[in-house]
């Protein structure tokens, strides 16, 4: 009796296939939840800085654990000189990416950090305070010279994400561009074993530091399958509006991109199936944004919503979070090649948290694979 064997599952992409316990996030279809509370929550109300040390340290911060904790990131804002003048050298180039930049950035600062060969937890959480309150000043001060502009030094007075916006632009921010940001860094702070995750606790499974696992987790985040989808998605939208410019419609455009099978960014989920929880919350804040800027910004809106419902009567897939992240940050006049960045700055608190977890209970990470290659043969032969 001839027995027939179920083919293997496509692991391609791990899909489907758990790798490893975590104690930071978990993600499923009905709830993303970071440490325990649910990211609704916690957009509705926490706030950055809370989050971050909630990740980091491991722990919803006391009032004095939170200001102890703001202080010191505080002051821990300022770059090397010598960074600063990497930054004048490569940001006005026209040739490297903002993504580029910053990993640059991060790696110039390894060169400087007294704790970066320590892999102690006491070391890692410095390190982790530093990489957090510095990011945003390299992003800013890149994008400044990117500018032709004067950088600014960061400012004290300011809370993290609109220091983050003044370093970008010279302009303090008012309330509610400070709070869209704040929303903004709290939905794309962590989100378990993704693609650039993955890549730091990899590269953290070697014993490497702190610094090369987040170096490579930017890089992994630069692709547009990943943190570059919500650049992708805000250009895929101004294409459209340059096509309905020259007189075709929304509906033409979207049905001649099926036609020619494109891959439309902003939309589907790995792990979401009925819909990406955090994109709804991201797009309430950001249309609060628009309507403030008046019928410029709501026009990016309008043009968004028909995009989404197209895609959802024509191919029942909803919008991810990349997607309401790009119209946001569009509408506050933020450059779209530094959006990914913008994420990084969020994700560079899970990512430390899963390094410092790694490290914690550690062993290499090393799969196997499946061999497709010619049978043996001989070299002579």
């Amino acid at each position: 009796m001839t027995t027939t064997m179920p083919k293997p599952k496509d692991a391609r992409g791990l899909a489907g296939q758990t790798i490893g316990d975590t104690e930071i996030c978990s993600v499923n279809q009905t709830s993303l939840i970071y440490r325990g509370y649910e990211i609704a929550d916690l957009a509705a109300n926490a706030t950055f800085e809370e989050v971050a040390h909630l990740l980091i340290v491991g722990h919803k911060a006391s009032p004095s654990e939170l200001k102890d904790f703001k202080d010191e990131l505080r002051g821990l804002r300022e770059i090397p000189e010598g960074l600063k003048t990497v930054l004048r050298e490569i940001a006005p180039s026209g040739v490297a990416h903002p993504m580029a930049i910053l990993r640059t950035g991060v790696s110039y600062l390894s060169h400087f950090d007294p704790d970066v060969e320590d892999n102690s937890s006491d070391a890692e959480h410095r390190k982790a305070k530093r990489l957090l309150a510095q990011i945003p000043t390299i992003i800013g001060y890149g994008q400044m010279v990117r500018d032709g502009k004067t950088p600014v030094d960061p400012d004290p007075s300011l809370d993290h994400c609109a220091n983050l916006l003044w370093c970008m632009s010279g302009e303090r921010p008012d309330e509610l561009r400070a709070k869209v940001m704040d929303v903004s860094l709290i939905l794309y702070a962590e989100h378990d074993f993704n693609a650039s995750t993955f890549t730091g606790r990899v590269i953290a499974s070697t014993m490497s530091d702190m610094h090369s696992a987040v170096c490579g987790a930017i890089g992994a985040l630069k692709g547009e399958l990943h943190g570059g989808a919500n650049e992708k998605a805000m250009e895929m939208l101004q294409e459209i509006d340059a096509y309905i410019a020259e007189g075709g419609n929304t509906a033409a455009f979207m049905q001649k991109a099926f036609d020619e099978k494109r891959k439309l960014m902003g939309f589907g989920h790995r792990v979401y199936k009925n819909g990406d929880h955090r994109a709804g919350i991201m797009r309430e804040w950001g249309y609060q944004v628009a309507e403030k800027v008046g019928p410029e910004g709501l026009k990016w809106f309008a043009l968004g919503d028909e995009v989404k419902r197209i895609m959802l009567e024509e191919k029942s897939i909803h919008a991810n979070v990349d997607f309401p992240c790009g119209q946001t940050y569009y509408v506050m006049g933020i450059p779209v090649p530094q959006y990914t960045p913008l994420f990084v700055a969020a994700r560079v608190t899970g990512w430390c948290a899963h390094i410092m977890e790694q490290h914690r209970d550690n062993r290499i990470i090393r799969p196997l694979a499946n061999y497709s290659g010619p049978e043996l043969r001989s070299w002579q032969g």
